[in-house]
């Protein structure tokens, strides 16, 4: 019996990289979902190639386009996640969450309880409902994996193993195009400077995120909250070459290094074959890489988005959910070119410590409508800081 999937962001670079994975096992594998923002050309392409029957598409004019040019097909097309429940009559057997940002907050958690098992690669929602998405597994008996390399790399090193076993994590970060830069000229970094990734093929928002370090401010938090364990044992060293992706000090005194080849393939094929006899073709062991690792602590003069690590509190709290709101909200205005590069970060720090949003620290989400009101206060607050 061919098993059920779905793809929540199959536009995106992990959508497309799963894509790729399943083109050898079309006979194994039934999509039954794909859903998209505005990408309507690729998505049309994927649904004649894959023989997908439900498609969501959000943007409203994309959506107009593609019932258009499906007129004579038999898709069904959707314009928002309410309809889960027309497309799913019981559990499937796997769902990849890859919409990027806080966008992919209400489809994710809404999908938990159609699907055995969820492979979850945006981190902003994870870090502002982990406690809602814990809850929302556990009843409905599904069985969660996380997608990004490093957490990836966690998981498979630490599985079910108690937190006081491990004496301290370290994730690993490129440290992106700026990591050698000189932080005098860090004003004049233009879209095309900040996107330019040095080992990864990536979208606009992560590769920004990537360049600032606040990619590894938020894994900081995912891996607090996914492996329940204290900021004091988790640390950031900078690795330029990205072959290692995580490292766990155990308390036995023994030490495990997972490393990899600079792919998501990797992490993305072990998700959906994570108990099956399958093999995906890799490089040899890069002996040269593993013998130049360069890895160094974090310098935070030179990324202070780190800082940010010191204003967080234990426990989960919406206080997540302001550094996630606000980090969307000035990426894209750089993006815009509305805010200069520095700004990002110098703006974000400057945020986080007005007593409107320390308020938060306090507070736990309970729902979605509660981190979609942050999302908007901080929206609002920037908004009248920056007078747009």
């Amino acid at each position: 019996m061919k098993r059920k999937i779905a793809i929540l962001g199959s536009t995106g670079s992990i959508g497309k990289n799963l894509l790729k994975i399943l083109e050898k096992e079309k006979s194994n594998f039934e999509i039954l979902l794909l859903t998209a923002n505005k990408n309507y050309k690729v998505l049309f392409n994927q649904i004649n190639k894959y023989n997908v029957k439900n498609i969501i598409i959000t943007d409203k004019l994309s959506y107009k386009i593609l019932v258009k040019k499906l007129k004579n097909k038999n898709v069904n097309i959707y314009n928002d996640y309410s309809s889960f429940n027309l497309i799913f009559k019981k559990k499937i057997d796997y769902v990849m969450s890859s919409i990027s940002g806080i966008d992919g907050l209400i489809p994710t958690i809404r999908i938990i309880k159609y699907t055995k098992k969820i492979a979850i690669a945006n981190k902003e929602t994870i870090i502002c409902s982990w406690n809602i998405i814990k809850n929302e597994l556990k009843k409905n008996k599904t069985i969660f994996i996380p997608v990004d390399s490093e957490h990836f790399s966690l998981w498979y090193a630490i599985q079910n193993l108690p937190s006081n076993k491990i004496e301290r994590i370290y994730l690993t970060a490129s440290g992106g195009p700026f990591l050698n830069f000189n932080k005098k000229k860090l004003k004049k970094i233009n879209i095309s400077q900040a996107l330019k990734h040095p080992n990864w093929k990536m979208g606009k928002k992560i590769s920004i995120d990537s360049s600032t370090l606040m990619n590894k401010v938020f894994e900081v938090i995912e891996a607090k909250h996914i492996f329940e364990l204290p900021y004091k044992k988790i640390s950031i060293l900078t690795h330029p070459s990205s072959y290692v992706h995580a490292l766990v000090k155990f308390s036995n005194g023994l030490i495990k290094i997972i490393a990899h080849d600079t792919t998501m393939k990797i992490p993305i094929f072990n998700t959906i074959f994570t108990n099956d006899k399958k093999k995906i073709d890799t490089k040899e062991i890069d002996i040269i890489k593993l013998n130049t690792l360069n890895l160094r602590k974090v310098d935070i003069e030179h990324f202070p988005s780190i800082k940010i690590l010191k204003k967080m509190p234990e426990k989960i709290s919406l206080y997540e959910s302001v550094i996630i709101s606000a980090n969307d909200r000035l990426v894209n205005l750089f993006l815009e070119k509305k805010i200069k590069y520095n700004q990002i970060v110098s703006i974000m720090l400057k945020l986080i410590n007005y007593k409107v949003f320390l308020k938060y620290k306090k507070l736990t989400p309970k729902k979605i409508e509660d981190i979609i009101s942050v999302k908007n206060h901080v929206g609002y607050e920037i908004t009248k800081l920056l007078k747009l």
